[in-house]
């Protein structure tokens, strides 16, 4: 099973002409909300890669919680460890332009309270495969990295939104998802080559890292490999990221060669990008 414990937003987009410049006010050119959060984007990414999937967050007992969380129900995924608390759903305000190219303003909310103790012990284990970002509070994932390397399962964090972290919650990661952005957050400094020789010299994780346009790339147990990404038509790159990553996890959870699953989850980055939103409707 893989379990997430991250963000549940709702995103609040605006399609502009371009990204708004430091001061300047655009008409937009449309608007529509969507289903978001990194957390929620990739336990459905991870559902609609096959996998089974439980996800623990927080929503708001607000009017965007069921909407936050109705594309996550739709596909099967397991809710019951979602809390419902004081304060707003969280949401994501986001500008995207003609090219697709986006910019986006994340706002907590409800996933300030995502705690490390709503993941039950019997969720933990070796058949478990615990998949986490950086929305909620960066000690929160520690303490639920830690726990889970001391219960056998495989841990999968995707560091975005880039931010240093402890060396602590490094150490108990096995797969290190960053983007370049997210890897000198990290480790300034270091080339592509040089981070990915430290994070796996230093900690002995896995690393996996997004190049946009041109796929991704993989440097673990003495293994490199390069995996370029389909050519397709792109309307929003909003949660391309997201999908590579629940789509890598679930590939991880059933015990798929690490070769194959950086080859799934570049090719449902490239197909995220072909609709509008974080999130496709579950089918």
């Amino acid at each position: 099973m893989v379990v997430v414990f991250g963000s549940i937003n709702l995103d609040l987009v605006a399609r502009v002409p371009s990204i708004p410049a430091p001061g300047e006010t655009l008409a937009a050119l449309g608007y529509e909300t969507h289903p978001g959060g990194k957390g929620a984007n990739q336990a459905l990414a991870a559902r609609l890669a096959g996998a089974r999937v439980a996800m623990y967050g927080a929503v708001g007992r607000d009017a965007f919680a069921a909407p936050a969380l109705a594309n996550l129900a739709a596909a099967g995924v397991d809710l019951g460890g979602v809390m419902r608390v004081d304060g707003p759903t969280g949401v994501a305000l986001v500008n995207v332009d003609r090219r697709g190219e986006n910019a986006i303003t994340v706002v907590a909310g409800a996933n300030a309270q995502s705690r490390a103790s709503q993941v039950p012990a019997e969720r933990l284990g070796a058949g478990c495969t615990l998949l986490m970002q950086l929305e909620t509070s960066v000690g929160e994932v520690a303490a639920l990295a830690d726990r889970a390397r001391r219960s056998g399962a495989r841990v999968l964090l995707n560091a975005a939104p880039g931010s240093p972290l402890p060396d602590a919650l490094l150490a108990n990661v096995d797969f290190l998802i960053v983007n370049e952005t997210e890897a000198a957050a990290i480790a300034p400094g270091l080339s592509r080559e040089a981070f990915m020789r430290h994070i796996g010299g230093r900690f002995g994780a896995t690393v996996v890292m997004t190049l946009g346009a041109a796929g991704a790339v993989m440097s673990g147990n003495g293994d490199v490999a390069h995996e370029a990404p389909p050519s397709v038509d792109v309307i929003d790159t909003t949660g391309a990221g997201d999908a590579f990553a629940g789509t890598f996890a679930a590939a991880v959870d059933r015990s798929a060669a690490v070769r194959e699953a950086l080859a799934a989850a570049v090719h449902a980055g490239a197909r995220a990008c072909t609709h509008e939103g974080a999130q496709p409707i579950p089918r």
